[in-house]
């Protein structure tokens, strides 16, 4: 069938709370190989977009998912626009406005965050997740107690002049460099490709895939997806997590 009959070109999804869940938990294999057949297919037959991924997830992780789910051609937007891995080539690509400036304070940032927050920390240590390369994400297993230390963050990024937003998703504070999203990364996704808007779709769960939303044409989310997010969906499953994600693209696979 030929490539213009599907409704849309490509899916941009992402990852937790949408392919696996938002709590750490054990991943759906046999579902996650159904997508898998289903990218099979959208890439021999062309009768429905190809899927591809869009994170904060650090580039090994999303890389691995991206394999496993056969991503092909497309780049895979990686630690919330922070990296562009391109399936076809195996070319890691960091965005280029990222200046060595920038590598230091977060540098820096970490040091700090381990003085402050490490093995000495009373309430035991405030984890920064491994593998990032120009961002930080935190992790408490007292959710309550991490999140209320978003306002000592705030101050401290402000007295010293670090070039971060903060923001928070159902486990973690994110700490990202204020130039680079997932909205960045996802137009230097359309910009390597030539995908328009108009023939992109997007899946997403927390209101940070709001970056998602705004640059595709269809947007569609989970069941288990976040309320006020819901409401900017042209379509919410009726399934959670990836049983949702699956239903979302069996709509879009063309008969015939």
């Amino acid at each position: 069938m030929p490539e213009s009959q599907r409704p849309y070109d490509a899916v941009i999804c992402d990852i937790d709370g949408c392919l696996g869940p938002e709590e750490h938990g054990p991943l759906d294999a046999g579902a996650l190989a159904k997508l898998a057949e289903y990218n099979r297919l959208a890439h021999e037959r062309g009768d429905r977009p190809v899927v591809t991924l869009c994170s904060g997830r650090p580039l090994p992780y999303a890389e691995a998912m991206a394999r496993l789910i056969g991503v092909r051609t497309l780049p895979v937007v990686c630690e919330m626009g922070v990296w562009l891995w391109h399936a076809d080539t195996n070319v890691f690509d960091r965005d280029e406005r990222i200046t060595p400036a920038h590598l230091h304070a977060v540098h820096e940032a970490q040091e700090w965050l381990e003085s402050a927050y490490g093995a000495s920390n009373p309430r035991g240590p405030v984890s920064q997740q491994p593998g990032k390369a120009c961002s930080i994400s935190l992790y408490h297993p007292d959710t309550a107690y991490l999140k209320s230390l978003e306002p000592e963050l705030e101050a401290e990024i402000a007295r010293r002049g670090w070039p971060f937003r903060v923001s928070s998703t159902v486990r973690w504070i994110n700490l990202d460099l204020t130039h680079v999203s997932k909205a960045t990364g996802i137009e230097r996704l359309m910009a390597h490709t030539g995908l328009t808007r108009d023939r992109l779709a997007g899946i997403g769960d927390t209101m940070g895939d709001l970056a998602i939303r705004e640059h595709v044409e269809f947007f569609a989310c989970p069941a288990n997806a976040d309320g006020a997010l819901k409401t900017h969906a042209d379509y919410v499953s009726p399934e959670r997590e990836i049983a949702g994600v699956l239903e979302i693209l069996g709509r879009f696979v063309c008969d015939g």
